[in-house]
C-alpha cells in the first residue's frame, strides 16, 4: 500500500486566513493525506502567508526560511509558500528564496491539492476542518475589497470585493453548526458591503437574520465592519435580535479629518462620532471595538493630541492600534514615511496607555453583574470563558474558579463577575 503522504500547514495572519487553511485542510482530508499539526512531522509543509503590513510580511518570510531551513537539514521535504505574500510577491520571492518549491495565490485550492496528488471536491468546499473544540468558528461572507484606502494592500492581493453566495454560507453555517458550532464571527475585508455586487444593494440584516435562524447557533458577531455608508437596516437588525451580539467591531483608523482626508476613508470626523453616538443610543448595552492607525505620513501633533481626546470621549470597550506601514502600490506610498519609528512607538504606547485606563473602568462597571458566558477552554485554577463583550483572540477573558465544580467546555453558563484587572473579568457561575 502507497504510503500517504504527511502534510502540515502553518497559517499567518487573520482570520481570514484561517478559513483558507480550514477549507484547505478539509480537501486534503477529503483526499486521505495524513495531515500533521507539527511541521517537522510533515513531508510536505504549507505556508500559508500573510502581506498586509511590514511586521507580517517579516513574520511570513522568517517562517519560510525557518521552513526552508528544515528542509535543508532533511526534516522536510517540500515547502509550499500560499496566501497574501505569495499572490503579491510571487516574482520577487522566488528569486529570493528559491528553495520553496512551489508558490501558490490567496485561492489556489486546486493547484495545491492537485499537487499533493488529490482532487479538488468542488461539492464540498464549503466544508471546512475545524480545530477542536470547534464552538466557535469564523464566517468568510465576502473576498477582496472595494474601499479606496490609501494605506491599504488588500485589494492588491485579494481583489476588488466579491461576495460569497447567502445560499453557499447559509449552507456552510448549518455544517458548522451541525459539528457543535455555537458561535459563528462574521468576517471579511469588509463586513457592510456584504451583498452588493449580488443583490443590488447591502444585503449584511438579511443574512445575519438568516443566520440566526439556524438550529444551534446562539452567538453572531460581526466583525470589520466599515463606518461610511453605515447600513441603517443593520442597526435595527442587532438591535432586535437576540441571536446576535451587541457588539461592533469597526476600524476607524483615525478621527482628524485632515488624516481620514488623505487616508481616503469617505468619512469625516463629526460623521463618525455621529455614527458612534446613534449606535450608541439605538443599541441596548453596545460594545464598539475599533483598531487606530498612527504615524500616518501626514499626521500632525496636533491630529494626534486630536486623536487621543476622541478615545477619552468615545470611551471604547475595545481598541487596538498599529503603526503605519509604508507599502508599496498603495497611493498612500508617494507620502513617504517622514515619522521616525521611534515616534511612531510613543504615539502608539500613550494610545494604548489611554486605553488601559478605559478599559479598566468599563471592567470595573461590571462587577457583581451577571453575563452570559461561553467556555472555552481549562488553564490551571481556572476554566477560560468569553461574554458577548469578547471576540476571541483579540480581546479579554471571563475567568472562572475551577472551585466552581464541573464546566463543560463549548457550553453556555450564567456567571456573576467579582473581580477585574484592565482586560479580564473574575467570575463564578451562578
Amino acid at each position: 500500500m502507497k504510503t500517504r503522504e504527511k502534510v502540515s500547514v502553518i497559517t499567518l495572519g487573520c482570520a481570514k486566513n484561517i478559513v483558507d487553511s480550514e477549507r484547505l485542510l478539509r480537501q486534503l482530508q477529503l483526499n486521505n493525506l495524513d495531515l500533521r499539526d507539527d511541521p517537522n512531522e510533515a513531508d510536505t509543509v504549507v505556508i500559508n502567508t500573510c502581506g498586509f503590513i511590514e511586521s507580517a510580511k517579516e513574520e511570513s518570510i522568517n517562517t519560510i526560511l525557518k521552513t526552508v531551513a528544515n528542509k535543508n537539514s532533511g526534516l522536510v521535504k517540500r515547502v509550499y509558500v500560499a496566501g497574501c505574500l505569495s499572490q503579491r510577491y510571487k516574482e520577487e520571492l522566488q528569486k529570493e528564496i528559491p528553495e520553496v518549491d512551489m508558490y501558490f495565490g490567496t485561492e489556489d485550492y486546486e493547484r495545491i491539492v492537485n499537487e499533493l496528488g488529490g482532487e479538488l471536491k468542488q461539492d464540498l468546499l464549503g466544508e471546512r476542518l475545524l480545530p477542536t473544540p470547534s464552538h466557535t468558528a469564523y464566517l468568510k461572507i465576502s473576498e477582496g475589497c472595494d474601499r479606496p484606502c490609501s494605506f491599504c494592500a488588500i485589494p492588491l492581493m485579494r481583489g476588488l470585493h466579491k461576495s460569497k453566495p447567502m445560499e453557499k454560507l447559509l449552507e456552510e453555517a448549518r455544517y458548522l453548526a451541525a459539528d457543535n458550532t455555537k458561535e459563528l464571527v462574521l468576517i471579511a475585508q469588509d463586513t457592510t458591503d456584504y451583498g452588493k455586487d449580488l443583490y443590488n444593494g447591502e444585503n449584511i440584516s438579511e443574512l445575519i437574520y438568516k443566520l440566526s435562524e439556524i438550529e444551534g447557533i446562539e452567538w453572531i458577531r460581526l466583525m470589520y465592519t466599515y463606518p461610511s455608508r453605515f447600513p441603517e437596516k443593520l442597526i435595527n437588525e442587532i438591535a432586535i435580535n437576540k441571536k446576535i451580539c451587541n457588539y461592533i467591531d469597526m476600524p476607524l483608523q483615525h478621527i482628524s479629518d485632515n488624516v481620514l482626508k488623505s487616508m481616503r476613508r469617505g468619512i469625516t470626523g463629526r460623521q463618525t462620532r455621529e455614527l458612534l453616538y446613534k449606535l450608541r443610543e439605538r443599541i441596548p448595552e453596545l460594545v464598539l471595538r475599533t483598531t487606530i492607525m498612527v504615524g500616518f505620513p501626514n499626521e500632525t501633533d496636533k491630529d494626534f493630541d486630536e486623536l487621543c481626546d476622541f478615545i477619552k470621549e468615545i470611551k471604547f470597550e475595545r481598541l487596538g492600534t498599529f503603526t503605519y506601514s509604508q507599502e508599496e502600490n498603495t497611493t498612500a506610498y508617494n507620502l513617504g514615511d517622514p515619522i521616525p519609528k521611534n515616534v511612531k512607538i510613543e504615539r502608539q504606547k500613550k494610545i494604548m496607555e489611554i486605553q488601559k485606563g478605559i478599559s479598566l473602568e468599563k471592567n470595573n462597571e461590571l462587577m457583581n453583574k451577571e453575563l452570559k458566558v461561553l467556555v472555552e477552554a481549562v488553564e490551571g485554577d481556572f476554566y477560560i470563558g468569553r461574554s458577548y463583550r469578547d471576540a476571541p483572540e483579540v480581546d479579554g477573558e471571563v475567568l472562572i474558579n475551577i472551585e466552581n465544580g464541573k464546566i463543560k467546555t463549548g457550553e453556555f453558563y450564567n456567571v456573576k463577575v467579582y473581580d477585574c484587572n484592565e482586560y479580564d473579568l473574575f467570575a463564578k457561575v451562578i
